[in-house]
């Protein structure tokens, strides 16, 4: 999951000039069957002017055609309204960005983050690392009380490393900052974002999810070899809204964006606009508030991606252009990546640079070889146990070390498993089977039965009987 936050950070280069709307079609409808993507819908903003387009339908194998206002979940996305509703208090003189938390929040008195200022919480340079941020993944809890009861939960954690220290993005943050809004507001962050951001913004299409989707959102989609399941089961867990829980069209995300660069106060100063899309603090030279940033080619940008849902949205201020893709599908590994179709279609959309060119053969392969190597341990334990004499026939050192070998492979293969990927991802197993069911079985699959595998044979060496 780490990879997700910085898709776009490896493939935009320079402003070009945007391509024409059919081209921009073309392309959309090419790349989405390549990813085997149910149905879309994008727009772009340039100096104010929006323009947009859809494809596909609402649910796989469905007939009902997204439209230019269905609505999507738009994942990480969410934070730059969690940021902007923090700068909205900021400019009300309620908040100070370099005041410690416990400040604003009495749950967090005395805990190990209470000194952890609003301004390591946006600029992901708290210390909270990115698994910890990623353990509530899984938590699809919809009771009115589930962001309390979370950051109840987070007054108990030690952060990864000291504040301020080094950048590592973390929900936690957001999270926090969600319960901030919620304490200085008085109301749930729903009302407050609805009632402070999306209504007068104009955002009708938009609200922050509370329970139940509604009518107009399409339905998520999980990769699943190589096809599509529902992932209606996971809806976001009204505790992690903040980090990731809005849901919105891409004609208003655009919106949003136009009103992001357009440097009028409106929302919030033109000030602190630019504030939000400027480093943070020196640990975190390529996030602002709520924006990923690159300096250098003048880009701004976020992803998002929520079980069945992904999302991009990219801006140009200084060109004034701006343009958000989201998809009813997650991104698959090695299979079904949605990356650059998203990358790709917003390059396109505003004249962006950019050479990546989709999942290769390698990622296909790992794919395909993580998925048939359960059953290729299926025939192997077959083969022992046909030519269990020969097993029990081998002796001395050579035959000892045939037989404890593999076990000890399998025994790294199964740490790979359990410890080294929810460390590469950033995450616990439980929250990647969430995003990639498919992967996760055929990973759990493989290293189970690879011990089976040669537990079996050591079983069959020392059952031989006496000479």
């Amino acid at each position: 999951m780490r990879a997700m936050f910085l898709a776009m950070a490896l493939g935009l280069g320079s402003v070009t000039t945007a391509s024409s709307t059919q081209d921009i079609a073309d392309f959309a409808t090419q790349e989405a069957e390549a990813a085997n993507v149910p149905g879309m819908n994008y727009a772009w903003v340039i100096d104010g002017a929006i323009e947009s387009g859809e494809y596909g339908v609402t649910a796989y194998q469905g007939e009902t055609q997204v439209t230019e206002d269905s609505t999507f979940i738009i994942g990480s996305v969410s934070k730059s309204f969690t940021a902007l509703a923090i700068m909205q208090f900021v400019e009300a003189g309620l908040i100070k960005l370099d005041a410690p938390v416990e400040t604003y929040l009495d749950e967090l008195a005395d805990s190990p983050s209470a000194d952890i200022t609003i301004r390591q919480y946006l600029s992901h340079t708290s210390g909270f690392s990115t698994k910890q941020g990623n353990e509530t993944q899984a938590d699809f809890s919809v009771e009115m009380a589930a962001l309390e009861r979370r950051i109840a939960a987070i007054a108990q954690q030690t952060p990864a490393y000291p504040a301020g220290s080094k950048w590592e993005y973390s929900n936690t943050n957001y999270q926090i900052l969600g319960r901030v809004i919620e304490v200085l507001s008085g109301q749930s962050y729903a009302d407050y974002v609805q009632e402070r951001i999306f209504t007068p913004a104009g955002m009708d299409d938009t609200y922050a999810f509370a329970g139940e989707a509604a009518k107009s959102t399409v339905q998520g989609h999980l990769p699943w070899f190589g096809s599509r399941r529902s992932s209606e089961e996971y809806l976001p867990g009204l505790g992690t809204v903040p980090q990731g829980g809005i849901v919105s069209s891409a004609e208003d995300l655009a919106r949003y964006m136009a009103l992001m660069m357009n440097g009028e106060d409106d929302l919030i100063s033109a000030a602190s606009k630019t504030e939000m899309m400027t480093p943070a603090n020196d640990m975190s030279p390529d996030y602002g508030f709520g924006w990923f940033l690159n300096t250098e080619k003048g880009v701004v940008f976020h992803s998002g991606a929520s079980p069945g849902f992904e999302a991009l949205a990219t801006m140009v201020p200084a060109e004034k252009k701006g343009v958000a893709v989201l998809v009813n599908a997650g991104s698959g590994i090695g299979l079904g990546d949605t990356s650059h179709l998203r990358s790709g279609l917003s390059a396109k959309a505003i004249g962006l640079d950019y050479e990546g060119t989709g999942v290769g053969l390698a990622g296909k392969s790992t794919f395909y070889l993580v998925v048939l190597t359960p059953f290729i341990f299926l025939a192997c334990m077959i083969w022992a146990w046909r030519k269990r004499e020969a097993i029990r026939a081998k002796a001395g050192i050579a035959g000892l070390f045939s037989i404890w070998f593999p076990l000890l492979m399998m025994g790294v293969l199964a740490w790979s498993v359990f410890s080294f990927v929810p460390s590469a991802f950033g995450a616990p197993l439980s929250a990647i089977r969430v995003f990639v069911p498919d992967m996760v079985i055929a990973m759990v699959a493989m290293a189970v039965l690879g011990l089976v595998w040669a537990v079996m044979r050591i079983g069959i060496f020392y059952t031989k009987k006496p000479s």
